[in-house]
């Protein structure tokens, strides 16, 4: 049920951020003083204004972003609208594309419900903030200086899959495999798919992409030593015997 509120909560912020984001680009000063500015999409003025800027948290204060110039080659600047503490939640929530939100909920449907069974609904909202929060700041800690606004459940998910692999390890996750030209599915132990899913984000944490490598690795982590501590992994001495 939980798993459920927090999917529809993340689509109900991408279209208000979606809306918003083309009323201010439809705004008659926007398209006169900033049309120049290559933006790949309006969702970007929504990101700007709320995401997690790293240098913002730990200066603990607000900052104008440069986005770059006007037609007359001005710096266009814009002013932060919420506060650092605020944004590291308000973030998890926030999208960039209709690709990222639906891969991260994708990926949340699969893995959440059976973590939030085991946790309850009241243990499983803290644990998804939590996870979500300490991959921020993972990549924070490693970026403490970036203006480049941080937003997604990435990092949330992220702790959810890590929990998963605690407790479900030999479950069969259904997953799509290509073979040259052929694309088929194939059901794998939970544990192999977690596992090469980790080292996949850990070795492209170096990379350049845009993609916030580090709070999956940093998520991912947090959740597989949290559950142990939420959730009793040793099995009844009754199971044990028979």
């Amino acid at each position: 049920m939980v798993v459920v509120i927090i999917i529809l909560i993340n689509f109900s912020v991408f279209i208000y951020q979606s809306y918003l984001s083309r009323q201010h680009l439809q705004n008659p000063l926007y398209a006169s003083d900033l049309r120049p500015l290559a933006w790949p999409s309006s969702l970007e003025y929504f990101v700007l204004k709320d995401g997690l800027v790293p240098l913002e948290f730990v200066k603990q204060q607000n900052l104008e972003i440069p986005v770059g110039t006007d037609r007359w080659g001005h710096e266009v600047v814009y002013q932060r609208r919420v506060s650092p503490p605020l944004s590291l939640f308000f973030s998890l929530f926030m999208h960039g594309s209709w690709l990222h939100l639906l891969g991260n909920m994708l990926f949340l449907w699969i893995f959440g419900n059976n973590i939030e069974d085991r946790l309850g609904r009241i243990k499983f909202v803290f644990f998804y903030l939590l996870c979500g929060v300490g991959a921020s700041l993972t990549h924070i800690l490693f970026n403490m200086n970036s203006l480049i606004p941080v937003i997604g459940a990435s990092g949330a998910v992220s702790g959810v899959m890590g929990a998963y692999l605690v407790l479900f390890p030999h479950a069969r996750v259904r997953t799509l495999v290509f073979i040259f030209i052929l694309v088929t599915t194939m059901d794998i132990p939970a544990a192999a798919f977690l596992v090469i899913w980790f080292i996949f984000q850990f070795l492209s944490s170096g990379g350049g992409s845009g993609i916030a490598w580090l709070a999956h690795v940093g998520g991912f982590i947090l959740g597989f030593l949290l559950i142990k501590f939420l959730v009793s992994t040793k099995k009844p001495i009754i199971e044990i015997l028979s």
